[in-house]
């Protein structure tokens, strides 16, 4: 067996680009990083190397890990996979669901692997959840309920702009609603209701979507854009014939306080555990997979799915409306 190290190229240098660089690095890799801005601060902040190109970055590596904003995806996976390339894109896969159905034709046409970051399924709470459901212990469910709060991400301007990174729904929310799906089943109906308040300098956003799952199951998912002094927190529900499980980061504190302490643009990602990094297990499984070709925990597939039930969530804010999934054809 070859111990060459593997040769991952990093597109993007911004926020969550931390949350990727230093666990590349911790599983041996040779990273290059480019992005039109912040891909040498980055390198010498953590370390890889910085090129000038995406010409070059392709030329130099075996697997790209994508990390660039929400609406760019499409354009920068549809390059690293025809360069021939396996690749990792952070959440959402793409911006739309018909998107997503040709990069996942892409990738098979390439012949290559494609992993959507949907993190969470890598945090041990949804962990346990997911096996507690799994062995039964829950019986069958009944209702879900989700939801993440966060201060509202005025960092990055391309954030609050529904048509390039699909609001709360799209960017924060999808998390839950990819979790909803891997817990409960197909998902067949989706309505959606949001709310805004404030002014740009100190917006507030929230967001209410249903989902009716193939099983009967309904799933509850509440998302919060909130001051930039709102702490990251996380919780969940899940109720079946077998009992209840529930988890509540905030309920994980001695001292829970919402005081007005400045921070800058707001929470980009929660706080995890060094030693059990959700991140560092992701990349982990999603390296394993291109090695072995065993199949990760969550798949282009799952990715294209999540999309397609925020897409049907912001097309129930417009109309007003319950969407049918099946009906979509996505």
């Amino acid at each position: 067996m070859s111990h060459q190290p593997l040769r991952i190229g990093l597109i993007g240098a911004g926020g969550i680009s931390l949350n990727h660089l230093p666990h590349l690095l911790a599983l041996g890799a040779e990273v290059y990083v480019y992005s039109q801005e912040g891909a040498a601060e980055l390198v010498a902040a953590h370390g890889g190397t910085a090129v000038e190109t995406l010409d070059e970055l392709l030329d130099r590596v075996d697997i790209v890990d994508v990390v660039t904003p929400t609406v760019t995806h499409f354009d920068v996976v549809s390059r690293a996979l025809e360069a021939g390339k396996h690749v990792i894109s952070e959440k959402p896969l793409t911006r739309t669901p018909e998107q997503a159905s040709e990069l996942l034709q892409k990738a098979a046409d390439a012949g290559r692997q494609l992993y959507p970051a949907h993190v969470v399924r890598w945090f041990p709470e949804y962990v346990q959840l997911k096996r507690a459901v799994d062995a039964g212990q829950l019986g069958e469910l009944a209702v879900l309920r989700f939801s993440r709060s966060g201060a509202y991400p005025t960092r990055t301007p391309w954030f609050a702009d529904r048509a390039l990174s699909g609001g709360i729904i799209m960017d924060q929310m999808i998390h839950d609603l990819d979790i909803a799906r891997w817990v409960a089943g197909e998902v067949v109906t989706v309505s959606a209701v949001s709310s805004r308040a404030g002014d740009a300098t100190a917006p507030v956003e929230a967001a209410h979507v249903l989902l009716t799952h193939a099983s009967g199951a309904i799933s509850h998912i509440a998302g919060l854009w909130g001051p930039e002094h709102l702490a990251f927190t996380t919780e969940f529900s899940v109720s079946g014939t077998g009992g209840t499980l529930e988890h509540s980061s905030a309920a994980q504190r001695n001292v829970l306080t919402d005081l007005a302490v400045s921070t800058v643009g707001g929470e980009a990602v929660p706080d995890t555990d060094p030693a059990e990094d959700p991140y560092y297990l992701e990349l982990q499984d999603f390296l394993r997979a291109f090695a072995d070709g065993e199949t990760p925990r969550v798949t282009a597939a799952d990715g294209a799915a999540a999309v397609a039930i925020a897409a049907a969530a912001l097309e129930s804010l417009e109309t007003g409306q319950p969407v049918d999934l099946t009906a979509k054809g996505w």
